[in-house]
C-alpha cells in the first residue's frame, strides 16, 4: 500500500468520524482529522484539512442557515483576520508543536472553568476574543473550533451548528488564502483535501441521529466533551511529532 493510499484510507476514516461529530455538535472535524493526517503526512497540513473545513459547513448551512447568529459571526470573523496573521507567522517562524501544547492546555483550563458553572458571557468582546484565538490556532494547527464553541455552549443546538458553520466556512477560505500567500499550500494538499470531501459528505449524512440526540438537552455537555477531546488530541499530536 502506497503512502498516498494510506492517507486516503486512514485519513478518510478520520474525516468521516470527524464529520459525524461536527454534523451533530457543530465542530470537531478538525480535532479528529488533523492529528491523524498530520501523523500520516505532515506535509499535507494544515492545507488538506482546511479544504474539508471549508466544504463541510456548506452541508450544515444548507439545512440550518436561518439559525445562525450573523452578528456574532461578523465580530468573530473580523477578529479572526489579525489572528490568522499571527498564525501564519507561527507557521513560518515558530514551532507549531509548542503552540499546540500551549493551546491544548488553555482549552482544558477553559473547559474546567466552564464545567464548574463559570458563566462565559456571550458579547462582542468575548466573541471577538474567541475569533482572534481561533484565527491563530486554526491557521497554525487546523483546529480552531473550541474557542468559538465554548462561547456559544449555552445556545441551542441548531444555533451553535449554523453559527459555527458560517464562521468555519469564512475562516477556512481565509486560511487557504493566507497559506497560499506564504507558500505553505502545496498542490498535493489541495488534491488530497478534495479527495477527502467524499468521506466527509458520508459522515455528515449519518450524523442525523446523533444530532437529534444532542439537541435533546445535551448540547452543552457535548460541546465540553468535544472541546476536551480536541485539546487532548492537539497536545498528543504536538508531543508526538
Amino acid at each position: 500500500m502506497t503512502d498516498e493510499s494510506l492517507v486516503l484510507i486512514v485519513g478518510g476514516l478520520a474525516v468521516f468520524a470527524g464529520a459525524v461529530v461536527q454534523g451533530s455538535v457543530g465542530f470537531g472535524l478538525g480535532l479528529v482529522a488533523a492529528p491523524v493526517i498530520a501523523l500520516l503526512d505532515p506535509g499535507l497540513m494544515p492545507g488538506a484539512v482546511q479544504v474539508v473545513n471549508m466544504t463541510m459547513p456548506l452541508f450544515t448551512l444548507a439545512v440550518e442557515w436561518r439559525r445562525a447568529d450573523w452578528r456574532g459571526v461578523g465580530f468573530a470573523f473580523l477578529a479572526r483576520v489579525p489572528g490568522s496573521v499571527v498564525g501564519a507567522v507561527i507557521v513560518v517562524y515558530v514551532s507549531v508543536y509548542t503552540l499546540g501544547v500551549f493551546v491544548g492546555i488553555m482549552v482544558l483550563v477553559a473547559v474546567a472553568l466552564t464545567a464548574r458553572a463559570v458563566h462565559v458571557p456571550r458579547n462582542r468582546a468575548t466573541i471577538a476574543a474567541a475569533g482572534f484565538v481561533s484565527g491563530i490556532t486554526g491557521t497554525a494547527t487546523g483546529i480552531g473550533g473550541p474557542p468559538i464553541a465554548l462561547v456559544y455552549q449555552d445556545a441551542k443546538g441548531p444555533q451553535i451548528r449554523a453559527t459555527l458553520a458560517m464562521f468555519f466556512f469564512l475562516s477556512a477560505a481565509q486560511t487557504l488564502v493566507v497559506l497560499a500567500l506564504i507558500d505553505r499550500l502545496p498542490a498535493r494538499a489541495l488534491v488530497v483535501g478534495v479527495s477527502l470531501i467524499v468521506p466527509m459528505a458520508a459522515g455528515f449524512a449519518v450524523s442525523g441521529p446523533v444530532r437529534r440526540y444532542v439537541d435533546a438537552g445535551k448540547v452543552r455537555l457535548a460541546v465540553l466533551v468535544v472541546a476536551t477531546a480536541s485539546a487532548v488530541l492537539l497536545i498528543a499530536q504536538s508531543l508526538a511529532l
